[in-house]
């Protein structure tokens, strides 16, 4: 929905219409703190001259009664070397195969001018009217590319030891937290475990959360998957090769999905409150909030997730299916979402923006 980097009429309607649904905090997603951190040429990337534009997204928000945050991220070796013009930059030089290049490995002086961005982002973010940040260190983006064994093989103070290869998502947080103040939120979302060998595993998650409450973290949003690995790690459900390959504007694209895509992307059987295992042991990790995400789609998960001890919840599908999923919970008019996660609405984000898919064919009463 933000075709040409721009902030579209139809991303602030679809943020508005959540807000006017009942979510007390609609995020919008994908922000790069720079250019080059952009896998597709209609990302945003934050910039001064995108802040009136962002203002007019979160003042329609805010008249609704409800909060709005941004997803600020890098994407680091998922770049595309088209869009952005140059080899894209990762934690140690590592191919792609989606986007079919390799990237270089960031000289310190790489690490100091994406701190600077993601600082700047965050300052940018605060002055275009939202309530709070979410910094995406999660699904091998490039903080998670760091955090990562299976894509950072450092061998300076970047890489080894977990404490090494949280040094610079680290560093991004402590900075971000003295440039705002004490009381602006920042949420990160951060993965339980990359899902796939020589990744980053549950085992290490809960020092992770320490590390990113004691930089500076107010909220953690503790999540799962690698996009470009195990993409459905993070999604659970079906997998739509068939929409995916229709969707594609590159033939090569095209072509390589439709033969291999069963043997590129993984599937993943969907089963409620996938993640709240690991959630957990996160929880119990920081004394921070924490807020689950993964597969509460009933009233009765959310009261399960309150109870466990999580502060919030965080929805994906349920609301894309519906977005006045939260509101007609609340009246008694339902109690359960009807998203059968058949997955066709992430295919459709290469046709135009994401929507139910299901609803548009009528497949779903």
């Amino acid at each position: 929905m933000c075709q040409n980097g721009q902030v579209t009429e139809q991303l602030i309607e679809h943020h508005r219409r959540l807000a006017e649904g009942g979510v007390a905090m609609t995020t919008v997603a994908y922000c790069s703190v720079s250019f080059d951190g952009r896998a597709f040429d209609h990302e945003m990337w934050m910039h001064a001259e995108l802040v009136p534009d962002l203002k007019k997204l979160t003042n329609a928000v805010h008249k609704e009664g409800a909060a709005v945050s941004i997803q600020l991220g890098h994407c680091g070796y998922f770049a595309n070397k088209k869009v952005i013009n140059k080899i894209p930059l990762g934690a140690s030089r590592k191919y792609n195969l989606f986007q079919k290049s390799f990237c270089r490995e960031m000289a310190k002086e790489d690490i100091v001018e994406k701190t600077k961005n993601f600082v700047e982002a965050a300052i940018l973010a605060k002055e275009a009217g939202f309530d709070a940040i979410e910094l995406h260190a999660g699904h091998g983006y490039l903080l998670s590319q760091f955090m990562s064994p299976y894509t950072n093989k450092r061998q300076d103070e970047y890489g080894g030891s977990l404490e090494n290869r949280m040094r610079f998502p680290a560093d991004i947080v402590k900075q971000i937290r003295f440039a705002l103040g004490d009381d602006f939120p920042i949420l990160v979302k951060m993965n339980i475990r990359d899902g796939m060998r020589g990744g980053l595993e549950a085992t290490e998650a809960a020092e992770v959360a320490q590390i990113f409450a004691d930089s500076g973290a107010s909220a953690l949003i503790p999540s799962s998957g690698f996009t470009s690995k195990t993409p459905f790690y993070m999604l659970r459900g079906n997998l739509p090769i068939r929409e995916m390959v229709k969707n594609q504007k590159n033939y090569v694209n095209k072509l390589g999905l439709m033969l291999f895509g069963r043997f590129m992307v993984q599937e993943y059987d969907f089963s409620k409150m996938f993640l709240l295992d690991g959630a957990n042991k996160i929880r119990e990790a920081v004394d921070i909030p924490v807020i689950y995400i993964g597969g509460a789609v009933s009233k009765s998960d959310m009261i399960q997730t309150i109870d466990n001890g999580f502060s919030f919840v965080q929805i994906g599908r349920a609301s894309i299916r519906n977005p006045d999923f939260v509101n007609h919970m609340a009246q008694g008019l339902i109690t359960e979402s009807d998203c059968d996660h058949c997955n066709r609405c992430i295919a459709a984000m290469d046709a135009g923006g994401v929507y139910c898919v299901s609803e548009e064919l009528g497949l779903m009463s």
